[in-house]
């Protein structure tokens, strides 16, 4: 690894953090981890206006803290509210936040969770546990159709319990071996028991001033925060897809940071003594989706045969100018559980042929729908029509904005790319991608096989036994699934030298997983 220390110890921190979610807990252990905002090299100085260039945004943009859906959404939701938990970016292991702890029964299927004492909402009024459950009862309310609802399916809504004003008692149908992580991901948001997302109220570093969706959004110091910090005034995060656009937003001087610097456009700013790199390398994947349900996708030997016309050394090194690693068409590179004993797929243009003879084709015209969601996607996309010609494989792009993607369409084409980022466990990113139910199952994979795996892996306390039934299924998308994941990138940011606060973060969002209560001007 580039900027990490070495894959093996990497690996160890991972296990730890599943061994104390999962097995550690079950003991009675709670992870009661605080954010370190007060370890930074300089000491922060308050004051001024930060001002953020984002790389998604448009039109459908949302202060909802459970309808996010791009990475301008999920910026301003990190700020404006607040988590259960989140990864460590340095670590990788969950950090208690909004809670004290979340404690398993032996079985797994009854967890306790106990809030923090002293956060307070940006109305003044205190956390508690009516706020958890009402949140739950949200995201889960199957009228309001929220994509959040994924990342806790296996809890049962009517099974809590408020045993004082700040514990909650869940009782599943199903024991669960992973249930904190589920509430640590981008959708999961605590918010409080009267939320009014026309008026949002949260317990984040920062509190809403003004919003105009497509554009920009405002946001004022929160001086109650629980974390410590913020240390600057105001937040500003500025909808600036167009990646050219960004990057002069930075060397302008409009912004002081962007999210997701083109690769192209590194060089430009390391020249710059104004101007400093965040180099972080993660999981973060960006897939060509195949749609399983749908022709010519739904022939395996098709799908197999787009995966075998991938050169993977050369999308990395061309699509993401070598700043990412080789991927294998299965997520989550750094889970302790990843299936690394599967054969590395290489381009293999013969096979490809064969097999779409087999499946009756001698020649393939596809669509591929593309859009620069985040660098290096639509040069990937540029890549692939060249490789796919070798095979007899004709692809036309459809290049979108980042906006008209992720509209009405998304999740409907036949043949795209997409962004996921952060960096899950492998459970947890099922749950979104392609398992039962998923809200984000853009590939439309429904293999009973992988849904009973799934379903028994999630239940599964034993770690030994759940890795088994895990790289079972991983076998499943490997050899069938709808994912071309050709490779890992890093994620790259600019900003402003009179900035301090960011560090390199393993999450895959930018910009230290916009935690800008560290942000501070020097």
């Amino acid at each position: 690894m580039n900027d990490f220390r070495d894959r093996r110890e990497y690996m160890r921190e991972l296990i730890s953090r599943r061994r104390l979610l999962v097995m550690g807990a079950a003991a009675g252990v709670g992870l009661a981890v605080q954010p370190n905002i007060a370890a930074l090299a300089q000491t922060p100085k308050k004051g001024g206006r930060l001002r953020i260039g984002m790389s998604q945004g448009g039109p459908t943009d949302t202060l909802d803290a459970h309808r996010v859906t791009n990475q301008a959404d999920f910026a301003r939701a990190f700020n404006l509210y607040d988590l259960l938990a989140w990864p460590n970016a340095e670590t990788f292991e969950l950090e208690m936040r909004l809670a004290e702890s979340a404690e398993p029964n032996k079985a797994g299927d009854e967890w306790t969770v106990r809030l923090r004492k002293g956060v307070t909402f940006h109305n003044g009024k205190s956390l508690g546990a009516d706020d958890l459950m009402f949140t739950v009862r949200r995201m889960m309310d199957p009228q309001s159709k929220l994509s959040a609802a994924a990342m806790i399916a296996y809890v049962d809504a009517k099974g809590m319990t408020k045993l004082d004003d700040r514990t909650v008692r869940f009782k599943l149908p199903k024991p669960n071996a992973e249930f904190l992580s589920g509430f640590a991901t981008t959708t999961s948001s605590i918010v409080p028991a009267d939320f009014d997302p026309a008026n949002p109220v949260g317990t984040g570093p920062f509190k809403y001033k003004s919003f105009t969706p497509g554009d920009r959004s405002l946001f004022v110091a929160n001086t109650s925060f629980w974390g410590g910090g913020p240390f600057v005034d105001e937040l500003e995060i500025i909808d600036i897809a167009d990646e050219t656009a960004r990057v002069n937003a930075l060397l302008g001087g409009q912004v002081d940071a962007i999210a997701s610097i083109p690769y192209t456009r590194i060089a430009t700013v390391e020249g710059d003594a104004s101007f400093k790199l965040l180099r972080s390398e993660t999981g973060g994947w960006r897939p060509f989706t195949m749609r399983t349900d749908a022709p010519p996708f739904d022939n395996p030997k098709v799908r197999e045969a787009m995966r075998l016309v991938v050169d993977r050394e050369q999308m990395v090194e061309q699509a993401l100018l070598g700043e990412g690693r080789v991927g294998n068409d299965l997520y989550n590179p750094f889970d302790p559980d990843f299936a690394k004993d599967l054969p590395q797929r290489k381009q293999d243009i013969e096979r490809a042929k064969a097999l779409l003879k087999e499946a009756g084709h001698d020649t393939l015209d596809i669509e591929l729908v593309t859009a620069p969601v985040n660098a290096g996607v639509v040069e990937a996309s540029q890549v692939l029509v060249e490789q796919a010609k070798a095979a007899g494989i004709n692809i036309k792009l459809r290049k979108l904005d980042p906006s008209s993607f992720f509209g009405p369409d998304y999740l409907k084409y036949t043949f795209a790319v997409d962004n996921w980022s952060p960096t899950n466990s492998y459970l947890v990113q099922v749950a979104q991608a392609d398992g039962p139910g998923a809200v984000y199952n853009e590939t439309h994979f429904n293999d009973p096989e992988f849904n009973d795996l799934f379903s028994k892996a999630q239940q599964e306390v034993d770690a030994a036994k759940r890795k088994e039934l895990i790289q079972k299924m991983q076998k499943i998308q490997y050899e069938r699934g709808g994912y071309i994941i050709w490779g890992f990138a890093n994620q790259i940011d600019a900003y402003s030298s009179k900035l301090a606060g960011f560090r390199p973060d393993r999450n895959g969002l930018p910009l230290t997983s916009f935690e800008f209560e560290r942000v501070f001007f020097t």
